[in-house]
C-alpha cells in the first residue's frame, strides 16, 4: 500500500510555509518601520530566503536555491503585497504569525541541516551552520536593515532552538540512520522548544553589568 503523500512531500509544503511565515514578519517590521510597499516587499523576501541563500552560497551550492526556483520569491513577494493591504485587520493576529514563524524555524533548521549531511556526511560542524543559518538568518538580516539588534541575540530561545533541534537531527542520525525520522523529530523539537519558550518567556542568561 503506498501513501498519499511522502515525507519528502510533508517537508517541502512545510518549507513553502516557513517562507511565508517568515516573510511575514518581514512585512510587519517593514510597515512598523514606514516602509512603502517596495520596501515591504523587499524585507519580506530577505527574511523569508536570506537564510537559505547564505548557506547554499556557504555550501557552494549555485545558483542558490531561491534562484534556481523562483517559487520562493513569489511566495515572499505575494506575502508582501497581502500584508500592505490587510495589514491593520490582521495586526490583531500578530501573535498566531508568531505560531507560524516557530514552525518555519523548525523546518528551515532541519532542511539546513539536511542539506548539508547530504553534501557532507556525518560533518556536525557542517549541519549545525547550515541548519541555524537557514533558520536565523533572514531574521538577522531583516533586523539590521531596520536598524535594530536582532531578536536571535537578545530575546527568548531562538537560534538555542534551532542548535537544539540540529543536535536532536545529528543524534538520532548517527544511532538509526533513517534521515525521514532525524527530519520529523528535529522539526518537533525546534519548533515545540520556541513555543513553550515564547509561551513562558524562557530566555538565556546574560551579563551583569
Amino acid at each position: 500500500m503506498t501513501t498519499l503523500f511522502s515525507v519528502q512531500d510533508i517537508v517541502l509544503v512545510l518549507d513553502m510555509f516557513g517562507t511565508m511565515a517568515f516573510a511575514v514578519t518581514g512585512a510587519f517590521k517593514a510597515i512598523e518601520h514606514k516602509a512603502d510597499i517596495v520596501g515591504i516587499i523587499i524585507l519580506a523576501t530577505i527574511t523569508g530566503v536570506a537564510g537559505g541563500t547564505i548557506r547554499d552560497i556557504a555550501l557552494g551550492h549555485f545558483p542558490p536555491h531561491s534562484i534556481s526556483d523562483p517559487t520562493y520569491v513569489i511566495i515572499t513577494t505575494l506575502t508582501g503585497v497581502v500584508i500592505f493591504f490587510l495589514y491593520p485587520k490582521m495586526q490583531k493576529h500578530w501573535n498566531l504569525f508568531l505560531k507560524f514563524d516557530a514552525i518555519g524555524l523548525g523546518v528551515f533548521t532541519a532542511i539546513g541541516a539536511t542539506i548539508a549531511y547530504q553534501l557532507f556526511g556525518m560533518n556536525f560542524l557542517a549541519i549545525v551552520m547550515a541548519g541555524m543559518v537557514t533558520a536565523v538568518g533572514g531574521g538577522i538580516l531583516r533586523d539590521m536593515f531596520v536598524n535594530e539588534i536582532p531578536l536571535v541575540f537578545v530575546k527568548e530561545l531562538y537560534a538555542s532552538a534551532s542548535f537544539l533541534g540540529v543536535v536532536v537531527f545529528y543524534v538520532l542520525l548517527a544511532f538509526t540512520s533513517m534521515l525521514e525520522l532525524a527530519t520529523i523529530c528535529s522539526i518537533l523539537m525546534t519548533t515545540v522548544l520556541r513555543l513553550v519558550a515564547m509561551k513562558y518567556n524562557w530566555n538565556l542568561p546574560k551579563a551583569i553589568r
